[in-house]
Parts: structure tokens; sequence; C-alpha cells
């Protein structure tokens, strides 16, 4: 029990994580992922907020992994854009005010600060394993219907994405190359330092409990 507990609390906390990091590159004007420049273009084309539009693509990629894979749809997958999409929105409200930077040196720095974060919250959602994602589970669906690995898989869909995004005005820019190379490698940083600190609050939840 307590260790869904924990799982619960990093899915959570990663998720508020990644979207104060997705906010700010958004903010940034410098570009966002591929991912989140697709979902910026479909709010500046059609409404609604960047947070609908994670809900939406979100709900239409579960689908299409479920009719590619000809299996049930996964629900919890639905879950994280639904949590996403509602965080999302939520930190963009909240940094309107003092998240508008107007020259390339503040821009620069926005961009940085989300990208770090985004990655950080990317690498405790990992940890938790709790529901899959959306994209994350596109990625795997490419790479077993492909044969290929999981980075031209991701690549692909990257691609794909980035296309989608230039065709409804999306958020693309010098941003979204460095988010596209750097991300991978950040998560990779931030990964040993996650799983410590996971474990860490596992010992002391065993020691607790044994000395209780």
């Amino acid at each position: 029990m307590q260790d869904t507990i924990r799982r619960m609390i990093f899915y959570f906390l990663g998720i508020i994580i990644l979207t104060f990091g997705i906010a700010l590159t958004i903010q940034s004007k410098l570009g966002t992922s591929p991912f989140d420049a697709l979902l910026v273009g479909l709010f500046r084309t059609f409404g609604l907020t960047v947070g609908s539009w994670e809900i939406v693509v979100g709900l239409t990629m579960i689908l299409c992994n479920a009719l590619a894979e000809k299996r049930r749809p996964e629900y919890m997958a639905l879950l994280t854009s639904l949590i996403t999409g509602i965080s999302i929105d939520g930190w963009l409200f909240a940094i309107d005010e003092w998240a508008a930077p107007e020259t390339l040196l503040t821009q620069s720095v926005c961009l940085c600060i989300g990208i770090i974060f985004s990655a950080l919250g990317i690498a405790v959602n990992l940890q938790a394993d709790f529901a899959p994602n959306p994209f994350d589970r596109s990625m795997l669906v490419v790479r077993n219907l492909t044969g290929w690995n999981v980075s031209v898989s991701r690549a692909v869909i990257s691609i794909v994405l980035i296309l989608l995004a230039a065709v409804f005005n999306g958020a693309i820019g010098v941003g979204t190359i460095i988010i596209t190379f750097i991300s991978g490698v950040l998560i990779h940083l931030f990964t040993p330092y996650v799983s410590r600190a996971d474990q860490f609050f596992a010992n002391r939840h065993g020691y607790t409990k044994k000395h209780a």
C-alpha cells in the first residue's frame, strides 16, 4: 500500500514539475518540444486552451495505439493526459504575469529553465511507473510494428509532430531543436538521482515501520 502511495506521489509530482517546464518553454517564445508545439499550433488555429488540446491529442493517440495493437485502449493513459492538460493551463495562467520575457536573453533563460524542469519532471514521472504516457506508448507501438529501435521510433514520431505543428503554425523554433537533442541527455542525467530519492523514501518508511 505504501509503495503505491509513494508511486502516486512521484507520478503527480512528476507531472507538476514537467508541466511547469512546458509552460516556461511556451512562454519563452523560442520553441517548445514537437508535441507541445503541435498543441500550441492547435490552440492558435482553433482556440480552446493548450491544455485542452493536450487532452484531445492524448485521447487520439490512445485510440490510435489501441487500433494499431488491436487491443482495448489504455484508459489510465487518458488520466495522464487529463492531469497534464489541466496542469499546463494552470501553470500558464499562474506564470503569465511574471514569466513574460521580452529580450532574447530573458527568453533564453526562460527556455533553459523550462527544459531543465521538463526533463526532471519526466525523470520523476518515469520513476513512478504509474500510468502510461500516450506519446511514450506511441513510441513503443511504432517500435513493435516496425522493428526500429526506441531512438529511431521517437525521432520519426517527433518529425511527424513537427510537420503537423508547422501546418497549424505551432511553436517551432530553436528551442524545438535544443529540446529534441538535449532532453534525453538531461533525463538520463536526472534518473539516478531520482532513483536514489525514491530508494531513500522507501528505506525511510521501512525503518519507521520497523521501529514503530
